[in-house]
């Protein structure tokens, strides 16, 4: 398992520029995006035991950050 942070922008670095076009221009793209760095951080301290949770509790957060992931992949690529 990764101890890195999945931002969006070097997962997607051919869409960084649309990524923060679209931050500016959608406000429910804005959310969504703010919501992932959110879920990601906590998966992050999570991972590197800065803040310990249960297995079942970082799996949920991981599940959600996958959908956010996906949705806003959705948006960019539309």
């Amino acid at each position: 398992m990764s101890h890195t942070p999945h931002e969006l922008a070097a997962d997607f670095p051919d869409l960084a520029d649309k990524i923060s076009e679209m931050k500016q221009s959608d406000a429910h793209f804005s959310r969504l995006v703010d919501e992932y760095h959110d879920i990601n951080r906590a998966v992050h301290r999570a991972e590197t035991n800065i803040e310990p949770m249960e297995d079942l509790a970082e799996g949920e957060i991981r599940k959600r950050r996958a959908v956010l992931k996906d949705e806003i992949y959705a948006m960019l690529t539309a």
